[in-house]
């Protein structure tokens, strides 16, 4: 198994993890303070991990390009965690974890569309079975 394929495992581990823990630090504040702190922590934490595993050097290879990606990859992560907090605060965990789940299908559509990747067969049936299990977790009659 390639090295990345076990950090995302581990990744999908973690990320299962924190809408639990998130829901019950949740009780009794508002989803926006609950995410303020969580960002707090979460900027600490990264922090540290670059400062012990990043060379300084490669802060010189960073280019506008780089910075402007990043940026606007910051600018989208706040407003799925904006909302994705305001969702866990007022549903249910499991239904709101499989929702954003499907954003495998717009990162699918955007990799097709933006960075050239293939859709395969194997990978627009395992989409198309994801799409079907999140429409039965979230209907509700």
């Amino acid at each position: 198994m390639d090295r990345w394929v076990g950090y995302a495992f581990l990744s999908m581990l973690f990320a299962g993890g924190t809408a639990v823990v998130a829901k019950l630090g949740l009780v009794g504040i508002s989803a926006e303070l609950g995410l303020a702190v969580r960002t707090c922590f979460v900027f600490v934490l990264v922090l540290l991990f670059a400062a012990v595993f990043v060379p300084v050097a490669d802060i010189q290879t960073l280019t506008w390009k780089n910075i402007l990606g990043l940026g606007l990859s910051g600018v989208t992560t706040a407003a799925s965690w904006v909302f994705y907090y305001k969702a866990i605060h007022e549903g249910e965990v499991g239904t709101v974890a499989i929702i954003d789940k499907g954003s495998f299908l717009i990162a699918l559509a955007l990799a097709w569309l933006l960075l050239d990747e293939r859709i395969t067969l194997r990978v627009g049936l395992g989409s198309l079975l994801i799409l079907a299990g999140l429409l039965v977790v979230a209907w509700k009659r």
